[in-house]
């Protein structure tokens, strides 16, 4: 069982799925960075100067002091986060475009078709013609 594992363990599939989600962590992190820490900051100016991340309606405010008996802590709909997010998803969703649009001009162009024989109704004329001259 052990030798199976091992077998298992060491397909290129298994190997290939690693790296990949590896990557993709990685990949994800340094969109993340870019989008919050480039792109956030000059959609935010284009808006007039406005931070997503901090917008949001609040359903209940702050009331006390945090630590202190009776504290309720702040119950807001943060809708600005749920826009960064949106904005974080179209930006990746360019990106991994970018990418498979790239790696599919890397590609081999397919072997063209084998030419295709006669059609039906060609054969039948030409076995027609052929009757025709006995």
């Amino acid at each position: 069982m052990l030798k199976e594992f091992k077998n298992f363990i060491m397909t290129g599939n298994v190997i290939d799925f690693a790296v990949a989600v590896i990557m993709a962590g990685a990949i994800g992190l340094v969109i993340n960075g870019f989008v919050n820490d480039i792109i956030m900051p000059v959609v935010g100016e284009f808006a007039g100067g406005i931070d997503f991340a901090n917008l949001k309606y609040v359903l209940t405010a702050t009331q006390g002091v945090e630590g202190e008996a009776g504290f309720v802590a702040e119950n807001a709909v943060r809708y600005g986060a749920w826009i960064n997010t949106i904005v974080n998803l179209i930006i990746v969703g360019f990106v991994m475009f970018l990418l498979v649009k790239a790696y599919n001009k890397t590609k081999k162009p397919a072997e063209p078709a084998a030419p295709a024989g006669p059609s039906q109704e060609d054969l039948l004329a030409e076995i027609r013609d052929l009757l025709k001259k006995q």
